[in-house]
């Protein structure tokens, strides 16, 4: 099912909400530059998280339910929310938009199943060419990646990258004295985001999908990154890693509350 590119954005009021929440002032024009400073707020603004599914709320991907939980509860989610809502604000500051289906790599070599993970694909008539934007993989690249065959570039001490392979991409990076590793493959074919639903269903209920095997919260910082993964709690500061266990579910709640943001009555 084809996207549309340019339309299904969110309304004036809706987009300067989601702005204030980011942080950032509306870009005149939709440029590269105000991709990237997005795309960098976004990742230091919203986290990515999965808490709803260890309470046992249902994770819907209408326009209202992503308004009302990243927007307006200063809330994350994982990738089909995130992109799928930053997609909407990106077409209404004129962006061309289409959600993109991949597949993740698995420690083992395989892939995942398709649908699996949502990315985008950028254009505009102020950008040079197609561009890969994705604000809901975790630990993923900082700023957009143009869409180029064996593109790369440096960001937090590692390489980041695309590769072209016959008519799928992939996303990669590479660490000093290592290969390159791919992270997920996608092809460009355009999505609805209706086409993610039964995944989504998936994502959440399925004794194989690690997001319902453990809580996860991690979110970029000026410096590294902070991370709750089940009872710990894990922050990367230039380079250096420090894990706290926390000892209970108010820990928890309290680390949630002073480093994302996030209140919640129980977790």
């Amino acid at each position: 099912m084809t996207a549309p590119t340019l339309t299904d954005g969110l309304t004036t009021s809706e987009a300067a909400a989601y702005l204030r929440r980011l942080g950032v002032a509306r870009p005149e024009a939709p440029t590269l530059g105000a991709l990237a400073s997005l795309h960098r707020a976004h990742l230091l603004t919203v986290p990515f998280e999965n808490l709803d599914i260890g309470l046992g709320r249902p994770i819907r991907l209408d326009h209202a339910a992503l308004m009302a939980k990243i927007v307006d509860a200063r809330r994350g989610g994982y990738c089909y929310e995130l992109n799928g809502l930053f997609a909407l604000l990106l077409r209404r500051l004129g962006y061309a938009v289409d959600l993109v289906s991949a597949r993740v790599a698995t420690g083992d070599g395989d892939l995942t199943a398709e649908y699996d993970h949502l990315a985008l694909v950028v254009t505009s008539p102020d950008l040079a060419g197609r561009v890969l934007a994705d604000v809901g993989f975790g630990d993923g690249f900082v700023e957009p990646l143009p869409l180029a065959d064996g593109f790369e570039r440096r960001e937090r001490g590692l390489a980041v990258g695309v590769a072209r392979r016959g008519e799928l991409w992939v996303s990669r990076e590479r660490r000093d004295g290592e290969d390159w590793r791919d992270r997920f493959v996608f092809s460009t074919t355009p999505h609805s985001l209706d086409d993610f639903a039964e995944r989504n269903i998936w994502q959440q209920t399925s004794p194989e999908s690690h997001f319902t095997r453990s809580r996860l919260v991690s979110q970029l910082t000026p410096t590294g990154r902070v991370t709750v993964s089940g009872n710990r709690l894990i922050t990367t500061t230039q380079g250096r890693r420090d894990e706290v266990e926390l000892a209970d579910d108010e820990a928890v709640r309290d680390a949630l509350a002073d480093h994302f943001g996030i209140v919640l009555p129980a977790v």
